[in-house]
């Protein structure tokens, strides 16, 4: 049918209606999926709904809409991105570091507004998202434009890119009863950021290809989102989350609290740990809650952002040059910071991993001095072009191993070396291998030293058999004067041998023999996992324990067997397969179990009734559990659950991507709990 033909036809009005009802039932379910969390149809069915649309959409395509949930992807690539003023400027805001500046700010704010100094100020409080502030446009509801915040004056476009996100809608509806009318026109500010697993995904992706890392989530997210081509933003699983409004016609916010009530009403996505509290002295506990749960969002935060509440006070406070005097950004200590490389030491780790380690000039992160940091493996050092004298990035985040994120080059003066990677071992001396597909050299020599210390150690830690006062200075002296070759060596000392160490008198060596008797006596999880199989961490050992119940079942499980395991993959059941196989791990395990290793069921007594009395509800995605596992584990401890929020519930518990059900528990003054607080309530934290 030719171009001139389709224009001149009739559209069958059932055709623009179906249309219509393909187009709000698929916003409807994306904001179940996006913004509830709470799906009502599978994917599948999804899918088919977007399937017919397509296919109407070509069959009729003048009824294509620019806020079509079809036009997400599928944009030309772009020669370069049109410059868009902001009706309202998107001001950057002041830092402060500690609390003594944060209380500043609250004595700052009443004596411009000449108030008493007890009188107390109520303010919003969210995480400060490490991301990208973006204005979304909407006239009548639909998405008309998307820009960066630019220099806060001018941004650039990049409308195609933002319909890429499928957490932003492209048009706007009431999806509660109480929300109030969309207005004409209405510019919504968020931050566009990257969790921290497509983060990960990236970076390894890029190393891969040899191209350098992004520095953080931010420059991720910027880079993603100012792509040229959309399909490739679109590949890059941005999120937002909107935080306030800038130019708004037909409608009136009275406070900022009111904004982030009704944002989700229309569909738009905000962060579930926002709070309004009543004084500066509740900010500064918020920003401790936050701190302390930094580590458990599935995304980067740098601190906490403070806003008046009251909006009629933000036009009497007005701006400065270049920030508001209504808000503040508290943020955390840095998590990276430069400092300068000044050798690489190589490791030799219990499986004979080869691992470079950078040895930094001293630098502080977080409050912790680090002085040395992962490089990973030759390869990593190769793609960035890493060497010794460079000044670096360094990273630490929560209780991760410090790494060297990347060089900076502009620094460099001509006078840096080179990391040349060891051909042999540097403990014993043999030649190092590495196998097809891997990044790791290793020592083969089952022998090496270095190997047999860490093999000790891994052995006698808490989590595998506990063996309490076995450090690394018994592990080396126990090693160094040939009392240990193999772990099992271990069970068939006397306490007199251990006389002959170092500092050791009747008492402590009395202490250690005992405490190597009583590891005897362990459970089939925890002696799986102290074997130190390559890919069998403490869950997957347990993993295998629950499945197989018996060490011999394991020890001659094939591969089939071990990959019909939900969660156990060809590398690991490989490794598993071939550790077993080998003649000197079996006569290593004869021996341990003719020592007298045996094997107790984990106790399991009757749970007490904690949460007797207790009602839960669960909204967001838990990363330790199902919802269903967390609902049937507080139904154990006595307590009851529901799915919806009233006024008879105790917690909400909050998981990642939360929906409606957090927004009403602080509408009703219901107390909300992360996972992390969860855990804790329920005995279960790490």
């Amino acid at each position: 049918m030719s171009e001139e033909v389709k224009e001149k036809r009739e559209i069958p009005p059932e055709i623009i209606e179906r249309v219509k009802k393909l187009r709000e039932e698929i916003e409807y379910h994306n904001y179940r999926y996006y913004v509830l969390d709470s799906p009502v149809i599978s994917d599948a069915e999804y899918d088919a709904l977007m399937r017919e649309l397509r296919q109407l959409e070509e069959m009729y395509p003048e009824l294509i809409t620019p806020d079509s949930p079809t036009q997400r992807v599928g944009f030309k690539p772009a020669e370069g991105f049109k410059e868009v003023p902001h009706a309202e400027p998107m001001l950057s805001l002041d830092d402060a570091m500690n609390e003594d500046e944060v209380i500043e700010f609250d004595k700052r704010i009443k004596r411009f507004l000449g108030l008493p100094e007890e009188t107390p100020i109520e303010y919003t409080v969210e995480p400060k998202i490490d991301g990208l502030a973006v204005e979304l446009v909407y006239e009548n509801g639909s998405l008309i434009i998307g820009a960066t915040r630019g220099d806060g004056y001018v941004g650039e476009d990049v409308t195609n890119n933002i319909k890429t996100i499928p957490t932003i809608p492209l048009r706007l509806r009431k999806f509660t009863e109480d929300a109030p009318d969309i207005p004409p026109r209405i510019d919504v500010r968020g931050e566009v950021y990257m969790n921290k697993d497509e983060f990960k995904r990236i970076n390894e992706e890029r190393i891969h290809k040899g191209e350098l890392p992004f520095a953080n989530p931010r420059n991720a997210a910027a880079g993603s989102l100012r792509q040229l081509d959309p399909s490739v933003t679109a590949k890059r699983k941005l999120d937002i989350f909107c935080y306030g409004v800038g130019k708004v016609e037909g409608y009136t916010f009275r406070t900022q609290w009111e904004i982030l009530q009704i944002l989700p009403k229309w569909g738009l996505k905000v962060n579930p740990y926002v709070k309004l509290v009543k004084n500066i002295r509740e900010v500064i506990e918020y920003h401790h809650y936050i701190e302390r749960i930094r580590e458990t969002l599935p995304y980067e935060i740098d601190g906490i952002v403070i806003k008046v509440n009251d909006l009629s006070l933000w036009e009497k406070l007005g701006t400065k040059a270049r920030s508001p005097r209504y808000a503040l950004a508290y943020k955390f200590q840095p998590t990276q910071v430069t400092t300068q490389l000044i050798d690489v030491v190589f490791q030799v780790g219990r499986t004979g991993a080869v691992t470079p380690v950078a040895v930094l000039k001293p630098v502080q992160i977080g409050g912790v001095v680090v002085e040395r940091a992962t490089l990973h493996n030759e390869d990593f050092i190769k793609n960035l072009d890493i060497r010794i004298g460079d000044w670096v990035l360094v990273q630490r985040a929560g209780e991760v191993i410090p790494e060297i994120v990347m060089p900076i080059k502009e620094r460099r003066t001509g006078q840096e070396k080179e990391i040349v990677f060891p051909t042999h071992c540097p403990i014993c001396g043999t030649k190092l291998v590495k196998k097809p597909g891997e990044a790791i050299w290793r020592c083969p020599n089952k022998g090496c030293y270095a190997q047999a210390v860490r093999k000790l150690l891994h052995f006698a830690s808490r989590n595998a058999m506990n063996i309490e006062g076995l450090g690394e200075k018994v592990a080396r002296d126990l090693v160094d004067r040939g009392f240990v070759q193999n772990v099992a060596d271990l069970y068939y000392l006397k306490w007199e041998d251990f006389m002959k160490l170092p500092g050791f008198a009747y008492k402590k060596a009395k202490n250690l023999y005992e405490a190597i008797q009583k590891s005897k006596k362990t459970t089939l999880g925890r002696f799986i996992y102290a074997l130190g199989i390559r890919h069998v961490g403490e869950a997957m050992a347990q993993m295998l324990a629950e499945k197989f119940k018996s060490l011999d079942k394991l020890m001659n499980a094939s591969m089939a067997d071990l990959l019909s395991i939900p969660g156990v993959g060809y590398e690991v059941a490989k490794s598993i397969v071939e550790f077993f196989k080998n003649e000197e791990n079996r006569k290593m395990i004869q021996r341990m179990l003719s020592a007298g290793i045996t094997f107790v069921e984990e106790e399991k007594e009757e749970k007490p009734k904690i949460l007797e009395g207790l009602t839960f509800v669960f909204t967001g995605t838990l990363k330790s559990m199902t919802r269903d596992e967390a609902k049937e584990k507080v139904k154990e401890l006595g307590g009851k659950t529901t799915d919806s929020v009233s006024k008879n519930v105790d917690y909400v518990v909050v998981g990642e991507n939360p929906g409606s059900k957090y927004q009403k528990a602080l509408q009703l003054g219901v107390k909300t709990i992360n996972e992390e607080e969860f855990l804790k309530l329920i005995g279960e934290a790490k």
